[in-house]
């Protein structure tokens, strides 16, 4: 099945408008499986962030003096957008934001709000831990499966 990534796309933006939890497609054979639903939690080891990446390809003496990326470690997971939107760190323009670095959180905190298809989705921790990054812009778009949160699990 010839699938293209904005094809990939709609179908994500359907299953968010349609409120599906799950979908497949079967053609000559060949099967797709789309499954969406709250946040998504990964563990991950470390990679260098890009702006790490960015900065030292820009200019060798900003990269010396940039910090070391903390590294990922069995007890850090990270919070991903389950689908694609607008990153939102408050739940309105001038009000504070939902979590900050350091802060201690439970299951079903709001971390943050992604905005898909004119739909508010907030994004609820399923881990209590620890914010160690916040990795998302406020007001940028974020991708399915950017990484959002940092969390270092209690």
């Amino acid at each position: 099945m010839d699938i293209d990534l904005e094809q990939l796309r709609e179908l994500m933006r359907a299953m968010t408008e349609f409120q599906m939890s799950d979908m497949e497609l079967e053609k000559a054979g060949e099967r797709i499986s789309l499954k969406r639903g709250g946040s998504v939690v990964s563990v991950s080891h470390a990679a260098p962030s890009v702006a790490a990446v960015a900065s030292s390809a820009a200019s060798p003496a900003s990269a010396e003096a940039a910090p070391a990326p903390v590294e990922d470690d069995a007890n850090t997971v990270w919070i991903t957008s389950p689908f694609v939107g607008t990153f939102y760190a408050a739940p309105s323009p001038g009000a504070p934001q939902f979590v900050k670095t350091g802060q201690a959180i439970t299951p079903g905190t709001v971390l943050c709000i992604v905005e898909a298809m004119k739909l508010m989705n907030e994004i609820e921790s399923e881990v209590a831990g620890v914010i160690v990054e916040i990795a998302g812009t406020n007001g940028k778009p974020v991708e399915y499966g950017d990484r959002l949160f940092k969390i270092k699990v209690a």
